[in-house]
């Protein structure tokens, strides 16, 4: 699925409001061991309402409703 549709698992409004979705791999959190070091680390990705989530992103949804 679409991040949005991704979102929307979580609650409707997230979907309703989606504006884009900060991605993490997981091997990457497991190895930097937090958010604030991936990002740092550059392993933390911007994507818009077009991208395919995939198996083991760590995803935290920008929304606004």
């Amino acid at each position: 699925d679409k991040a949005p549709a991704a979102a929307g698992v979580i609650h409707s409004d997230f979907e309703k409001g989606f504006i884009r979705a900060e991605v993490i791999k997981y091997e990457d959190y497991v190895k930097y061991g937090s958010e604030s070091a991936c990002r740092a680390a550059g392993k933390l990705y911007v994507e818009g309402k077009d991208y395919v989530v995939e198996d083991g992103d760590v995803m935290h949804f920008l929304f606004n409703v």
